[in-house]
């Protein structure tokens, strides 16, 4: 059993409560750790996960209680979804977009803390090399897979009647227990670099909500490269310095995800979920689909069918 417990100051707030420096499109996030507490923790309960692509130098790990959309971490695009266990390293640029489907709301606990939670250079420490290794694959983002789903939220729920101590002690095994897990997956891709320009930020936040609301549709460098004000040249360039991939391979990797979801969620015919999420070409659908999930659209179904009756 994972026993998930921190020293953290614990709060109910909405997206109003951050602190950002920059009031419409935020990059660099301001974490308020008070002087008195190691963590600064809070559930966050809201209509949609409202936060823009941001960066901070606080570690943040965070477990999704409900909602399902993208998560973009570095130049990594997945799905998430209720369960997702996620650890961020030190101005790791990221943010969740939830899909317009999940209309009932979103809910996460998240934890963020910084290099300092121990006193100067702890984890340097032998005690801790696990713990300094699990930090730097961090850096990357970490996603854990195979949590026992009830167990874990209702232990973060509950970590708030614990001692002082004993939920620091608890929180320092957790980072153990993490460390050893085998069965994670790193998020950003090998050779990815973070981009901390506040400029940049700007703009591949602004990218980010166009293909959101827009993947459906044709997308073109035109329109794209319009809404950041930039040449179609110098766009494309932008974005491969960014995140090292195209943005077309970009928006296929997005369109794939929401493709995965619909084949989970619902029983359209393959076709018409191609066309719902913009691919004009079911050829194209299929070389695509293949190519990030390495089976055709109907062996993911049925896999993923398989699976929950498994489940059951």
């Amino acid at each position: 059993m994972l026993i998930l417990t921190l020293n953290t100051y614990f709060v109910l707030i909405n997206c109003h409560n951050k602190v950002y420096l920059n009031v419409l499109k935020a990059q660099f996030e301001k974490i308020p750790i008070s002087y008195d507490s190691s963590f600064y923790a809070f559930l966050y309960e809201n209509n949609s996960f409202s936060a823009p692509w941001h960066f901070h130098p606080e570690y943040e790990l965070t477990y999704i209680l409900k909602g399902e959309g993208i998560r973009y971490v570095g130049n990594s695009v997945q799905e998430f979804k209720a369960g997702d266990f996620v650890l961020l390293g030190a101005n790791l640029s990221h943010c969740w977009k939830d899909v317009d489907t999940c209309n009932e709301g979103v809910k996460s606990i998240v934890f963020q803390w910084n290099d300092s939670v121990l006193g100067e250079n702890w984890y340097n420490k032998d005690e801790f090399k696990n713990i300094k290794k699990l930090l730097n694959n961090s850096l990357q983002g970490i996603k854990f897979n195979n949590f026992e789903t009830s167990t874990v939220s209702n232990n973060l729920i509950t970590l708030l009647n614990k001692p002082p101590l004993e939920k620091l002690l608890s929180f320092i095994q957790l980072l153990e227990n993490l460390s050893l897990k085998n069965d994670f997956e790193l998020l950003t891709y090998e050779g990815f670099l973070p981009n901390l320009n506040r400029k940049a930020n700007d703009r591949m936040d602004a990218i980010y909500n166009y293909v959101h609301k827009n993947y459906d549709t044709k997308i073109t460098l035109k329109n794209v490269s319009s809404i950041v004000s930039m040449s179609e040249e110098a766009f494309c360039r932008f974005f491969k310095k960014s995140l090292n991939k195209t943005f077309f391979l970009f928006v296929n990797e997005y369109r794939i995800n929401r493709a995965c979801k619909l084949l989970i969620d619902t029983n359209k015919q393959v076709k018409q979920i191609a066309y719902k999420c913009g691919y004009e070409s079911l050829p194209f659908f299929y070389r695509q689909f293949q190519k990030f999930i390495k089976c055709s659209p109907l062996e993911y179904r049925s896999k993923h069918i398989a699976s929950k009756t498994l489940k059951k």
